[in-house]
């Protein structure tokens, strides 16, 4: 059954594939996933797919970054082992790497609904429903995009639309180290802190619990069937 605060059309459920990506995945390797994805769901020869993984770690910057919020030289973040990736999202820097987990839907919006700001609050609304089975109390900040716990963003979101089919997604910090995170601006906000589960929870989920979780979470609030994993 359909959760009663996603706002649905009427009709049947969409179909929904999940894929999970083993290892760590450099961010090339999942974008060209995407993109092929993207390009079968708006053909009609897949169905909407979710695809569930761990970063090689990275540091992408969207279409909207600022360079002054790489606080490193390339060097620098190459000597620590961390990629610099231009990518074609909205948003402005953010980190990626092993701990958190990252989910990109591949989605026809146009069985769900044709709007940008409903599609993002869903987004939002699946990771706090994904939080409150922890205990935790996610918020929204006005003005911002992503979920917090006391102030703190424990989720990015940044997304790209392409003929009403989505990419990029979420990055939810699990069991991530913070540390690389002190290496930028995250998402371009200066006054707020970066925090995991790790950090607020005495017992955090494995990122495989996360990830069957989060599917949990975005099966029950964008209201949509199972045809099987891959």
């Amino acid at each position: 059954m359909r959760d009663s605060n996603a706002c649905f059309e009427e009709g049947p459920e969409p179909t929904l594939r999940v894929m999970r990506q083993s290892g760590l995945v450099p961010y090339e390797t999942a974008y060209a996933l995407q993109l092929r994805l993207r390009g079968e769901v708006r053909q009609g020869v897949s169905p909407s797919t979710l695809i569930l993984l761990e970063h090689a770690p990275v540091i992408t910057l969207g279409r909207n970054a600022d360079t002054a919020h790489l606080l490193l030289t390339e060097a620098e973040y190459a000597s620590r082992g961390i990629d610099l990736v231009h990518v074609n999202r909205g948003g402005d820097a953010t980190y990626h790497g092993p701990g958190q987990l990252v989910a990109y839907p591949i989605l026809d919006l146009s069985l769900w609904r044709k709007s940008i700001r409903w599609y993002l609050r869903t987004l939002e609304e699946t990771l706090i429903h994904q939080l409150a089975g922890y205990g935790l109390q996610g918020e929204r900040i006005e003005g911002l995009t992503g979920v917090w716990v006391n102030g703190a963003k424990v989720a990015a979101i940044g997304v790209g639309i392409h003929r009403w089919v989505t990419f990029h997604g979420i990055a939810l910090n699990v069991s991530v180290s913070l540390d690389d995170f002190a290496t930028i601006v995250p998402c371009g906000i200066q006054d707020r802190e970066v925090t995991s589960l790790d950090r607020l929870l005495p017992a955090p989920p494995t990122l495989a619990q996360a990830m069957d979780d989060f599917e949990r979470s975005f099966r029950a609030v964008f209201g949509c069937r199972e045809p099987g994993r891959v």
